[in-house]
């Protein structure tokens, strides 16, 4: 029954890990980038998630811009032109034996929740 728990416990505790240096990487990465001189990379850009693999080789960087997907899609451009010195920043500063390869995806949920937000504010004005 041991067994069992050592398990589960080790499954919980490796999850718990991997959640933590996603929380880590985004917070440098959102560090990193305001200090990237790069025109194409956007200013009002934010790091909406980061996903790790398992083995910490390999992370999704979810992108989002203030002035929609099409911002977030050319900023992507910069940031992966300057994936190299992120990728080696992340390890600095995260003291981590190997950094994960970065892959920048865009995402819309910025502008999803602002359109959102408008129409709540439509809503509640009529009333």
């Amino acid at each position: 029954m041991r067994a069992k728990c050592d398990y589960h416990c080790s499954v919980i505790m490796a999850g718990f890990h991997i959640d933590r240096i996603s929380e880590d990487i985004k917070r440098e990465i959102i560090s990193i980038m305001r200090e990237l001189k790069d025109p194409r990379i956007n200013e009002m850009l934010t790091v909406i998630k980061v996903d790790v693999s398992g083995d910490l080789s390999y992370a999704k960087v979810y992108i989002s811009s203030i002035q929609g997907i099409e911002a977030a899609k050319s900023s992507i451009k910069g940031l992966e032109s300057a994936g190299g010195y992120i990728r080696k920043q992340l390890g600095t500063r995260l003291h981590l034996r190997k950094s994960p390869e970065l892959k920048f995806v865009a995402d819309d949920s910025i502008e999803k929740g602002m359109d959102l937000f408008e129409k709540i504010k439509e809503i509640s004005n009529e009333n």
